[in-house]
């Protein structure tokens, strides 16, 4: 059975799409709406991918724009996921503080 501590729970730790956008905009080329929403591996990833293209611009200017054509298409892609990633994150956190798992 939940009570109203078990909501209050949920609330406080659910993720808004406010902020997953707001980290998109500023940070996303580094994952950060990623970590926010619980998917640490693929944050690394961007991390990461963003770390080496950003070496490489100090290095080679050939493949450069094809790198940071492949990060921003990364980060448009992610506009799109970002709802789905909250909805499926706040259902977990549902499912563990209502009990349901």
């Amino acid at each position: 059975m939940t009570n109203d501590r078990t909501y209050a729970q949920y609330d406080i730790e659910k993720k808004s799409l406010l902020v997953a956008y707001v980290l998109w905009l500023f940070l996303g080329y580094v994952g950060a709406h990623r970590f926010y929403l619980g998917k640490p591996l693929s944050g690394l990833m961007m991390l990461s991918f963003s770390g080496v293209v950003l070496l490489l611009s100090f290095v080679s200017f050939g493949v450069l724009g094809f790198l940071w054509a492949l990060v921003a298409l990364w980060w448009i892609i992610d506009a799109l996921l970002i709802p789905g990633m909250a909805a499926s994150r706040n259902r977990g956190i549902a499912d563990r503080v209502l009990g349901r798992r």
